[in-house]
């Protein structure tokens, strides 16, 4: 396997360079080559500071989802973090696109961090079930105070560039627009004298803040009773307050795991994995994108549409012409009809809708009254132009699911109104009846339309993911 963190001096400044595509993150090889490339650098005698930078289009988007639910390997995360910080050189982070989670706490770890206009920094962890487990919680307070760090944590919300400087997470915004020059910028800044680095986890502890503590805690009674993480993060900051950095990041560690240890997790990380991909219609390969379509009629869609078609290479006309690939159709349309050459897609509300073989049309478009997904159904269609519509919708900024035959969506609705009493156990039962007929592409696709159009718990997982849990559990 080809070096993913690499190690070059330039002048007296020697730079570590993260080249993991797509979004450097922080798999094993990453973590292992960050310790090497540190190695090289402290024992390099003609480098006066280090600088830490990415390739590519962001510094760490986090952790390698790859790796999630699998034993850890060595180094961990916490490790790397602490020998980062532990630096005898100076050393600089030199962050662009996102810094986000283990990749905000790698730069944490760092002596001093400059960002480049644009980029945004987080700690998401929240939002999987669990908390920062590399020191976010103890270093972050100490740059930000407790208040800020509360607000920042449990809500896993992402900070633009300008924020953060004035918050303290990070030192400086170069406007460049390469993150080497950025960094070594910096660093030589530092060995003049005109900036100054600092060990994050030397800091003083931060304040106590009883009265914060109590606010954030709730609010998020109010708003997420039901939620593990977030209360364990609560505790996790607390002791940044009265422990040492050492005790600090052993309680995080304690907190950490237990929320590994959560149903809520994985949960949660199984309906982040349902979002990655529900466009895809598989074994289809990559077919051409639709790139001429024809709007028929007047939907709030289109609208939506119209305003993201700027630079997508996507025409969007009110009326077919020699070109068109496709109709978008409306439900109340008056316009002209769609060409027989055309592939016709006809929306349809999920509310109320009925049996779709009875549509003349190649796909639906169902399309629900809140909640920021639509579902793409395949009747008469082939895999192959069904991933071409639905590569189009998406690259309108339109989240998309595919599925063929039935609407997913219509039958969860359906099944949600019967018995609204006890909405989640008849969507649970619905679940594993469409899998079973085939009507998905993925099981997972039921869990992220029920999570993201009809409010069920993200943290449960899904209908499907539930269902199928609880078979489990009782199969003897």
């Amino acid at each position: 396997m080809p070096a993913c963190v690499h190690y070059q001096r330039h002048d007296e400044i020697g730079v570590i360079r993260i080249d993991n595509p797509p979004v450097n993150a922080l798999g094993h090889a990453v973590r292992s080559g960050l310790l090497e490339a540190l190695d090289r650098g402290l024992a390099d005698n003609g480098a006066r500071a280090l600088v830490l930078m990415a390739d590519g289009r962001t510094f760490i988007a986090g952790a390698d989802i790859r790796e999630f639910g699998q034993p850890p390997r060595q180094p961990i995360l916490p490790e790397v973090v602490a020998r980062l910080e532990a630096s005898t050189k100076p050393l600089v982070a030199a962050l662009h696109g996102t810094a986000l989670g283990g990749g905000l706490e790698v730069a944490l770890g760092c002596h001093y961090r400059v960002a480049l206009p644009g980029t945004r920094v987080g700690l998401p962890e929240v939002k999987l079930g669990l908390l920062p487990g590399a020191g976010g919680t103890q270093r972050l307070p100490r740059l930000v105070g407790v208040d800020s760090a509360l607000a920042l944590i449990t809500s896993g919300r992402f900070v633009p560039a300008e924020e953060a400087l004035t918050l303290g997470i990070i030192d400086a915004i170069d406007e460049t627009a390469v993150p080497l020059d950025a960094g070594l910028d910096a660093a030589r800044a530092i060995l003049a004298g005109q900036r100054t680095a600092r060990r994050t986890g030397e800091l003083p502890a931060p304040a106590a803040d009883p009265g914060a503590m109590a606010r954030h805690r709730a609010r998020l009674e109010t708003e997420a009773p039901e939620l593990f993480s977030p209360f364990r993060c609560l505790e996790a900051i607390e002791a940044s307050t009265d422990l040492s950095l050492a005790e600090g990041l052993r309680r995080e560690r304690e907190l950490f795991l237990a929320c590994m240890d959560s149903p809520q997790r994985a949960g949660l990380i199984h309906a982040f994995f349902a979002a990655r991909a529900p466009h895809r219609v598989p074994d289809t390969g990559a077919p051409q994108m639709l790139t001429r379509i024809a709007l028929l009629g007047a939907h709030p869609l289109f609208e939506r549409l119209k305003a993201n078609a700027g630079r997508t290479g996507i025409a969007l006309t009110d009326r077919p012409d020699a070109s068109t690939q496709a109709c978008l159709i409306a439900p109340e349309n008056t316009a002209p009809r769609c060409p027989a050459r055309c592939l016709s897609i006809v929306l349809q509300p999920a509310e109320g809708i009925g049996r779709l073989d009875g549509l003349d049309a190649d796909l639906v478009l169902v399309t629900p009254t809140q909640g920021a997904l639509v579902e793409l159904v395949a009747t008469r269609a082939s895999g192959e132009q069904q991933q071409a519509a639905a590569s189009a919708i998406k690259a309108l900024r339109q989240a998309v699911v595919v599925s063929r035959g039935h609407s997913l969506l219509a039958a969860l609705y359906r099944t949600a109104n019967i018995a609204p009493d006890d909405r989640w156990a008849a969507m649970e039962a619905a679940s594993l009846l469409l899998a079973e007929q085939g009507f998905c592409y993925r099981s997972s696709d039921i869990d992220l339309l029920a999570v993201e159009v009809l409010g069920y718990p993200r943290h449960l997982g899904g209908p499907h993911y539930q269902a199928t849990l609880s078979t489990s559990e009782t199969s003897p």
